[in-house]
């Protein structure tokens, strides 16, 4: 079964920065279309930045511009770089098969066992 470990998050204040990274145990992580999703408190979780394995990548539009996918496929390692950081970024962060639509882009990747997360705390 394939699991997914996510790491790197904290208590930071509003504009400050932070990389986030996901590791996969699956083998097939480096043909298969990746994603970052964040749960706020009483919200659903929602997709906010994919990556196809050439490293073609698409954002929601509440963090573009200020945060980046990007991976290791050699690593089985994907990360976000997160800048400019707000109270409204405050959430549990995951990683995941790309699912969903992003801008333009449908993905449609299989679900793996969600990971823990990792917290990440935006005060103000």
């Amino acid at each position: 079964q394939v699991q997914l470990v996510e790491s790197g998050g904290g208590l930071v204040q509003a504009g400050e920065s932070l990389t986030l990274s996901c590791t996969s145990s699956g083998r097939g992580f480096s043909s298969n279309d990746m994603a970052w999703y964040r749960q706020a408190p009483g919200k659903q979780r929602e997709m906010i930045a994919g990556i196809d394995p050439g490293s073609r990548t698409n954002y929601h539009a509440s963090v573009k511009g200020r945060f980046t996918i990007s991976r290791d496929n050699g690593k089985n390692t994907m990360y976000l770089q997160m800048t400019r950081l707000a109270p409204e970024d405050t959430a549990v962060y995951y990683c995941n098969g790309a699912r969903g639509r992003l801008g333009n882009r449908l993905y449609a990747t299989r679900h793996d066992p969600w990971g823990p997360g990792t917290q990440v705390t935006v005060s103000s």
